[in-house]
């Protein structure tokens, strides 16, 4: 187990899996679920693509392969449809090296790994449960990707466990957003401390400290404005562009049915 993220050999990949693949220098990884029979479903940003309007639609480019890698005959590059795939496990690392995302780490493991977009002190649910999921999702979509608030970290990390937040005008649950934007955030937030201290080692510490808690506090583990909704509601709700901001308190709530 390394402090940066979990490596893994293909030998010990098993359907249900939440697995991933580091893109574009190590800026961003791709994740998805692994399915079993050398199968890989996830998100791509083909098709329905909703970006950030920023130079980073430029560089987070995470879901398409690697340049240079050529798609195998049995997989189609993801140029079409709801961006919800099935590729081959060789399509789906595009070249790159393959880690396996942990569940049910505890804090101490969580704040040790530098990088978010690694592990989450969520819950995983069972396997078939997880599979189901992402095989449901590949048939129905899961709605329109955006790089910061539905990605495929997102949709893996929904897949695992039937969470999702659904409080309007926040983050996503990605681990590796909120890593992307809680640098400059603690940089920012810790530069009050240059009245207080000019000491760089002093400011350095603070700035870790505020990524760290940022980290902690907006892991899907932690958040408070969640709720597990079943696939088969999400994907309905998706369809006829029903799914909204909940405003009853989320813990525990049971999405109403439509008439």
């Amino acid at each position: 187990m390394g402090l940066l993220s979990n490596r893994i050999g293909r030998s010990s990949l098993k359907p249900g899996d939440h697995i991933y693949s580091w893109r574009t220098a190590y800026i961003y990884a791709h994740h998805g679920i692994y399915v079993g029979d050398d199968r890989v479903i996830h998100f791509t940003r083909r098709g329905q693509e909703v970006g950030t309007g920023t130079v980073l639609d430029l560089i987070l480019v995470s879901s398409g392969p690697s340049r240079g890698h050529t798609h195998c005959p049995t997989c189609v590059p993801p140029n079409e449809g709801h961006g919800v795939v099935s590729s081959c496990l060789n399509c789906f690392l595009a070249g790159g090296v393959l880690y396996r995302f942990e569940y049910s780490v505890n804090a101490a493991h969580f704040l040790a790994k530098a990088r978010g977009g690694t592990c989450t002190l969520a819950v995983s649910d069972p396997d078939d449960v997880v599979v189901h999921r992402a095989k449901h999702i590949l048939q129905n979509g899961f709605g329109c990707y955006d790089v910061f608030k539905n990605n495929c970290e997102d949709f893996a990390i929904y897949c695992k466990t039937g969470l999702l937040v659904l409080k309007g005008r926040t983050m996503g649950q990605s681990g590796q957003a909120v890593s992307i934007i809680g640098g400059p955030i603690a940089a920012i937030l810790s530069s009050p401390m240059r009245l207080v201290t000019t000491n760089i080692y002093g400011m350095a510490a603070t700035a870790v400290g505020v990524y760290c808690a940022s980290r902690y506090a907006t892991d899907i583990g932690m958040r408070a404005d969640v709720a597990k909704v079943e696939v088969e509601d999400l994907t309905t709700r998706l369809s006829m562009g029903l799914f909204q901001v909940i405003e009853p308190p989320l813990a525990a709530i049971a999405l109403p049915t439509t008439s």
